[in-house]
């Protein structure tokens, strides 16, 4: 993956968008993919983030909300999981911008939409185990 790949689906994020997709495909997603989305989402609207860093974040949710990607949505497991590896991939570039208060949003966003146990396997966004692959 590049970074450049992202960039392309910078038209596709709007506030909107990010918030009306990630709340129809909350359960359905689940907690570590919403999660990463929620981190990547506050971090953009953080001053510390540099501009190029801001950019591959706008490209990462604007593939999550564009109709149509590598992996339309609607395939089970496979549908959401390039959506899941695109955002843990730019989280990843990005992770040294993600303060605390910004985990701290994203959690209680989280708690809205998933019981106690789903936000625990959100907690460590980059190990990956079967049962937490999106269905």
């Amino acid at each position: 993956m590049d970074i450049n790949d992202f960039i392309q689906y910078k038209d596709k994020f709007t506030e909107n968008a990010f918030v009306d997709k990630v709340s129809k495909i909350a359960k359905r997603a689940g907690s570590k993919l919403v999660y990463a989305a929620l981190v990547l989402y506050y971090t953009l609207q953080s001053d510390k983030v540099s501009l190029k860093d801001k950019a591959i974040i706008i490209g990462a949710l604007g593939y999550l909300v564009a109709p149509i990607d590598a992996m339309p949505d609607i395939i089970p497991i496979a549908g959401l999981g390039d959506d899941l590896a695109v955002l843990l991939f730019v989280l990843e570039k990005v992770w040294g911008d993600v303060t605390d208060e910004i985990k701290g949003k994203a959690k209680a966003k989280l708690a809205k939409w998933f019981d106690d146990d789903e936000i625990v396997k959100a907690e460590d966004v980059f190990t990956e185990e079967p049962q937490d692959i999106p269905v």
